[in-house]
């Protein structure tokens, strides 16, 4: 059983959306005893020169303003170091992932928090967790030449340590919807809670 999930829902969908249908399945299935839901779906602030300035001050250096600047991105980051499990939604936008579920990512992937830099390059710092992606598209096979969103997000979450990985796929719904549906069930059948 999973103790502690994080859900982040992507999709700006809402409860049409299937990648948050296949997350309502999910969750049910994980029987979480805590979940935290983060939606992204209305955006995040995106990272600039100031928030980059701040994360890279010592914290006993911060200023008020840069505590402030990067409030948000410390929020994120702790909600990520108490779950033991992700469930991330991921509609497939364009071939990409959506851009709030960039934005979320530019702000916890933090040098020194949640991965460091080694001689033999970065380290992520966030091991011992899973993550499960509820992924879903009208037209993009996951897997295929076009499909930059699902290695995308799996790299990522290599960068910051989590490299536990599980993917839920309900993709090419708009061409093959009857195979799409079962592809999903055969996923959700080998997700173990």
């Amino acid at each position: 059983m999973t103790k502690s999930l994080l859900r982040l829902n992507s999709s700006i969908r809402g409860p049409e959306s299937l990648s948050n249908q296949l997350a309502d399945q999910i969750t049910a299935k994980l029987e979480a005893k805590n979940t935290v839901i983060r939606d992204l779906s209305h955006g995040l602030p995106l990272i600039d020169g100031a928030w980059l300035g701040a994360a890279f001050t010592p914290d006993e250096a911060r200023s008020e303003a840069q505590r402030n600047q990067i409030a948000l991105s410390d929020t994120l980051i702790a909600e990520v170091q108490a779950a033991d499990t992700l469930l991330i939604t991921l509609p497939i936008y364009n071939f990409g992932l959506p851009a709030a579920l960039k934005a979320w990512f530019d702000m916890v992937a933090r040098a020194g928090v949640t991965f460091q830099y080694t001689e033999n390059g970065p380290v992520g710092l966030l091991e011992g967790k899973r993550a499960v992606i509820a992924v879903a598209s009208n037209g993009t096979e996951v897997g295929s030449e076009v499909d930059f969103a699902t290695p995308y997000l799996i790299h990522l979450l290599g960068f910051i340590g989590i490299t536990d990985v599980q993917l839920v796929r309900s993709d090419r719904n708009a061409f093959d919807a009857e195979g799409s549906a079962l592809r999903a069930a055969g996923d959700l059948a080998k997700l173990v809670a």
